[in-house]
């Protein structure tokens, strides 16, 4: 029991350092594992599942900080953009990161929309097909 214990906190030091490391060698070593039993572990099903599922919460906490930031992100460059002072060139830079912005955030809403819409048409058309069957 206890070297079952112990089994999983390395699978799971290893998963962190997987996380925060930038080669597998590194992560082996941080983890305090031999890089081929690192490199089998990625293999087997379940430890490869829990790493990816870390990996999602890591991105899913990165992609929240970014969008918690972007508020700001958008004060700054339209401050930039409307400071008299800030020579030309800036300004331009400033306006085009806007308009680019703004232009890829529509197209964005505009294909989660058609998703959307997409996946209630084929709930429907499955829907439909049970009724029939």
């Amino acid at each position: 029991m206890i070297a079952e214990s112990g089994k999983i906190r390395k699978r799971e030091e290893a998963i962190a350092a997987l996380l925060a490391c930038s080669t597998i060698a590194e992560a082996a070593k941080s983890a305090g594992i031999s890089e081929p039993t690192l490199l089998r572990w990625l293999k087997e099903e379940e430890f490869s599942a829990d790493y990816r599922a870390a990996r999602r919460v890591s991105v899913n906490v990165a992609v929240t900080r970014l969008q918690q930031a972007s508020s700001s992100a958008v004060d700054t460059l339209v401050s930039i953009m409307q400071d008299a002072e800030k020579a030309a060139s800036v300004r331009l830079s400033a306006a085009r990161s806007v308009l680019e912005f703004a232009i890829k955030a529509g197209e964005m809403q505009e294909l989660e929309e058609r998703m959307q819409e997409l996946e209630t048409t084929l709930e429907r058309m499955a829907a439909a097909a049970e009724e029939k069957s």
